[in-house]
């Protein structure tokens, strides 16, 4: 490890500290995802996503940003990505409980969201994060890989949020191969299935921040999985 990974730690300890040393703290981030939900989605996962990606280049190169990295754009772009995602858990949270409580035996399964982890509540998880990973999901990570392709072409430069995409070149372009064969058909069932079933069973207040943490571990496991590919 070098002098830098070490200051990132630090500064890691730093930012989670005070939620472990002050109730205070934590029911101010409460109150702030009661009231700017959106907002809050765009923060934790304008730094955090962002953060996934540094240490995903840091695994492959050895550096957490290089010229043309994009921090800036990239920033901007996961934090619009949280917003949809906030609002896709919200849609996908409350939907599939009320179709299987009225297309199925499962009554009661709404409630059971809300409350103290049980069987019920598990179940309800479940088809939650499989509904939202086998629908959402895919759309989701070529439009994030699009936006990737279209950062790194304009260099990393902030001056990418104001240009037009070209999306039809990018889709073309793209390496479906990976995209297929290991983020949607090896990721999805094998991380994000499982890692959003159990964000479904915490309390509502940390399951967008828990997802924006998923973002960080998928990063640093993309990174691996694409050095054993160049290996």
């Amino acid at each position: 490890m070098k002098k830098i990974d070490f200051l990132v730690i630090a500064l890691i300890v730093l930012c989670l500290l005070p939620f472990f040393l002050s109730d205070s703290v934590y029911e101010t981030y409460c109150m702030l995802n009661r009231s700017y939900p959106l907002w809050m989605a765009f923060a934790k996962f304008g730094v955090l996503a962002t953060f996934g990606e540094m240490l995903g280049n840091r695994v492959k190169t050895g550096r957490y940003c290089h010229e043309g990295f994009g921090l800036a754009p990239k920033f901007v772009v996961w934090g619009l990505l949280g917003m949809w995602i906030a609002l896709a858990m919200n849609v996908f949270r409350l939907g599939v409980p009320a179709f299987m409580e009225r297309y199925s035996a499962f009554q009661g399964i709404s409630s059971a969201m809300s409350a103290p982890l049980s069987w019920m509540k598990f179940l309800g998880a479940l088809c939650i994060s499989t509904m939202m990973n086998t629908s959402f999901a895919p759309v989701f990570m070529t439009v994030h890989k699009i936006s990737d392709m279209h950062i790194a072409e304009h260099g990393g430069k902030l001056s990418a949020l104001i240009r037009p995409v070209d999306v039809k070149r990018h889709i073309t372009g793209m390496d479906w191969a990976t995209q297929w064969g290991f983020v949607f058909k090896k990721t999805i069932p094998l991380f994000w299935i499982p890692a959003h079933t159990l964000t479904f069973c915490l309390p509502q207040d940390l399951q967008v921040l828990f997802a924006a943490f998923c973002s960080i571990v998928l990063g640093l496991l993309l990174s691996i999985a694409s050095l054993k590919r160049k290996a």
